[in-house]
Formats: structure tokens, C-alpha cells, sequence
């Protein structure tokens, strides 16, 4: 994942009307998004000079996003959410939201596991 940068170089973040960087920064703020994910291949990034945005692409009238989504959490729910809040920067664009990895269920109480092993 990239640095947001200052002054001038932002501007090259922009991407069909689209700043990657701030959908980026945008999407990290969201409850239950633990991260961006680029995929395995990287398909789901967009390279600018010198730096790469991972788990943000724009191309054909739309943006995916694709996300590391926290244990626990209505995916459904953190969809809704990243469309709703990337729509000052995306601007009417289609958002295709795509939950390509799951965090880890959090550690059990000892109690919780002594349950599940018996």
C-alpha cells in the first residue's frame, strides 16, 4: 500500500476522475475493513509513477474495492458502508466491492476452548 502524498503528486492519483488515493484513504476508515487487498495477482491495484495503490481500481465506468474484512463483521453491512462513503469521491460510478480475505476468528477464552476440544 502507498503513502498519500502532498502537493503535486496527488494529482497524478487521480484515475478517470478518481482520486485512488483518498478512495484508499477512505475505504481504511470504514468499521470492519482491516485492510486493502490487491489480490493474488494484483488485479485489484492501481499503479501510479513510483508507487502503488493496493485494492483500488477504476477503469470501464466503475471502481472496485477489494478489502481484508474483520472477523465477526456483516459483509453485507461493510459493503453498504463503502459505497456510501466513497460516493464524494467516486461520484455516481458503480463501486464493486470484493471481500478477497478474511481476519482470523480472535483467540478463544481458555474456557471457550476447553468446550470446543471436549
Amino acid at each position: 500500500m502507498t503513502t498519500p502524498v502532498s502537493g503535486g503528486a496527488a494529482q497524478d492519483a487521480v484515475v478517470d476522475g478518481v482520486n485512488v488515493e483518498s478512495a484508499a484513504a477512505v475505504v481504511l476508515e470504514c468499521a470492519g475493513v482491516s485492510g486493502l487487498a490487491e489480490g493474488p495477482f494484483g488485479e485489484v491495484a492501481t499503479y501510479l509513477p513510483g508507487r502503488t495503490v493496493a485494492g483500488i481500481r477504476v477503469g470501464g465506468g466503475r471502481v472496485t474495492v477489494s478489502i481484508r474484512c474483520a472477523w465477526g463483521v456483516p459483509v453485507a453491512e461493510v459493503a453498504t458502508l463503502i459505497r456510501a462513503v466513497l460516493v464524494p469521491v467516486t461520484g455516481l460510478r458503480p463501486v464493486d466491492v470484493v471481500v478477497a480475505d478474511i481476519d482470523d476468528p480472535p483467540d478463544l477464552p481458555a474456557s471457550g476452548a476447553a468446550l470446543l476440544s471436549g
